[in-house]
């Protein structure tokens, strides 16, 4: 029986990279200098993923200065003061807003599939961003002449756009990062908040044919930044009722660092519906320690006696650095993780056989 597996996303970037970046917006190199440094630590990046044995690999998204803010990075209708998101150890992260319309992306994720696509032969997995986690860059104090409803037209289009790009682009499959999810439950406990986010981000997924969402997948894990969290005293028994409403194929969901492991499955198997595959997180992102692939099938065959094994498959649980300048996790510690993973996912299916 095989076991899907594939990685949530991003890498930690070397430091000459992070270094290049704050210079870069520091107007102290240009561009292509900058460009040079990409290609170095793309090129490393995707490298050191084919010797772990990925099946599927990413670019480590080494490029975006946040899994977040990738589409609007350049953008000249931004100010600096908008939502701010707070995590458990007391740093917080804030996004910009915009200040006029209409509203566009900057840049595409098919981009970044093209330039991985010519380093490497194995398919290549693209991360974009939810259009939930976007609409939050709308003022609450409204824009002049720009409505709001105006505002999620544009956005629609453009979140629409940024997934059609990548599959045309060659994609294997498409991940759209929802991570807000369990924050919006923590910020409303009704659910209002993020029944209002499933039903922003199914008119995307309506979008695309039955065949097209078997290709694109959600992610969703209680945050990762500086090894900490926004949402992790959130239940997923609260959680998933809602999360499994969205339309699309493959669901990627942090596990292992979850401390009841049995209520996870639980909930898990009671909303899932035969036409959605579950890639459980099987590597803890938040630890240096790294799992051996014997802990890891062991938690791969618990899971198969809950969830059918036709529809499990396995992941990180989060991505490793989702902004540029978190370096919390090294490089080494990240791929031997990975490693891990691979290891341990065909030693499960070896036991299950």
């Amino acid at each position: 029986m095989k076991i899907l597996t594939e990685p949530v996303g991003s890498i930690p970037r070397p430091a000459y990279l992070i270094a290049g970046m704050q210079a870069l917006a520091q107007h102290k190199i240009d561009a292509a200098a900058f460009a040079q440094l990409s290609e170095q630590a793309l090129k490393d990046t995707i490298k050191r993923f084919e010797e772990t044995g990925s099946p599927v690999i990413t670019d480590g998204e080494q490029t975006k200065p946040s899994f977040a803010t990738y589409p609007i990075n350049g953008l000249e209708n931004l100010a600096p003061d908008g939502v701010v998101i707070p995590f458990a150890d007391g740093h917080t992260r804030q996004l910009p807003k915009i200040t006029k319309g209409p509203f566009h992306y900057y840049t595409y994720a098919d981009t970044y599939v093209k330039k991985a696509k010519q380093m490497t032969p194995l398919p290549v997995k693209q991360a974009v961003i939810a259009v939930s986690a976007i609409s939050l860059l709308y003022p609450p104090e409204g824009i002049a002449n720009y409505s709001h409803e105006q505002f999620i037209n544009d956005l629609l289009n453009e979140a629409e756009a940024d997934i059609r790009r990548s599959l045309l682009g060659g994609a294997y499959n498409v991940q759209i990062d929802f991570t807000e999810a369990r924050l919006s439950l923590k910020l409303d406990p009704s659910g209002n908040l993020l029944q209002s986010f499933i039903d922003l981000n199914n008119k995307v997924l309506e979008r695309f044919t039955a065949a097209e969402r078997k290709q694109i997948g959600v992610h969703s894990c209680p945050g990762g930044d500086h090894d900490s969290t926004h949402s992790a005293d959130i239940s997923y028994a609260d959680l998933l009722p809602l999360l499994m409403q969205l339309k699309a194929g493959n669901f990627y969901l942090e596990y292992a660092g979850e401390k009841d492991k049995a209520a996870v499955l639980s909930s898990i198997k009671k909303n899932l519906r035969p036409d959605q595959h579950i890639f459980l997180g099987v590597t803890d992102v938040l630890t240096p320690r790294i799992e051996t692939p014997e802990e890891i099938a062991a938690m791969i065959v618990e899971a198969a006696s809950i969830i059918p094994i036709a529809q499990l498959g396995t992941t990180d649980d989060c991505g490793f650095s989702p902004f540029a300048d978190d370096v919390s996790t090294s490089r080494d510690i990240a791929f031997a993780k990975i490693k891990a993973r691979i290891e341990g996912t065909k030693l499960a299916e070896r036991q299950l056989s």
